[in-house]
């Protein structure tokens, strides 16, 4: 009886770390919106709320590892158990990094607007906004297969990582034009190459993300492996 006990205590807590990693994976898919918000009406309001929000992801952060070891070292898990705990401690900090990309962003606007740049520049900024809704929605489906550990979900995340690759390519493209165009604009579409880098890496991320709930339910480490012997093994 007393172990039934422990073992509901062992997946409450489980279940409670989860629930975090969601939150914090909710929180940090809405900073990268915002921060190409910013971008998109050169909002200096809603860059300094991404960086503030950033305080709180890295406090998440914390939090969550310090408990992650303390239930590793008090209920010393196996199997299973023991590779989603340390799946979402690999979780957390592409979380926390693609926090540091929506920052990164955020101090981008910010030094945009302190140099005058106007919305008014003719800027490719429409373009990061749709490369921004491929990374959020890349990252949101990691998240959702995260939450119901659907290996399925998880490889159509990574199907789909070379369409940012791609609208990433395309960027450079049209700003290396923009600035052989009009050497005005050098300084800031260098800018916004950091931006569009730091959109990718966010896609980049959320692939890490899926390649994580593989590993929780198959316990086999995919990274840097092809789609298809990834999806091959999940079948």
């Amino acid at each position: 009886m007393a172990d039934k006990h422990l073992s509901s205590q062992f997946d409450a807590e489980l279940s409670g770390i989860s629930t975090r990693v969601l939150e914090m994976g909710g929180l940090v898919e809405s900073q990268v919106a915002q921060a190409v918000h910013a971008l998109s009406n050169f909002s200096g309001e809603v860059a300094s709320s991404v960086l503030k929000q950033e305080e709180r992801v890295n406090a998440m952060e914390i939090e969550i590892d310090r408990d992650l070891s303390s239930i590793i070292a008090r209920r010393q898990p196996t199997a299973r158990d023991l590779r989603l705990l340390i799946a979402v401690s690999k979780t957390i900090g592409n979380l926390e990094r693609i926090g540091d990309e929506a920052a990164r962003i955020a101090r981008t606007v910010q030094r945009l607007l302190n140099s005058g740049v106007s919305s008014r520049m003719r800027l490719p900024v429409a373009d990061l906004s749709f490369e921004c809704e491929l990374a959020t929605a890349q990252l949101r489906k990691a998240l959702d297969a995260f939450a119901r550990l659907d290996t399925d979900a998880a490889v159509d995340v990574l199907k789909h990582d070379n369409q940012i690759d791609q609208e990433f390519d395309g960027l450079m493209r049209k700003l290396i034009t923009y600035m052989m165009e009009d050497p005005r604009t050098i300084s800031s579409a260098i800018d916004l190459v950091f931006v569009a880098k730091a959109i990718e890496r966010v896609g980049d991320h959320a692939k890490n993300l899926a390649e994580a709930i593989i590993y929780i339910v198959k316990g086999t480490d995919v990274r840097h492996n092809p789609v298809d012997e990834v999806e091959n093994l999940v079948r």
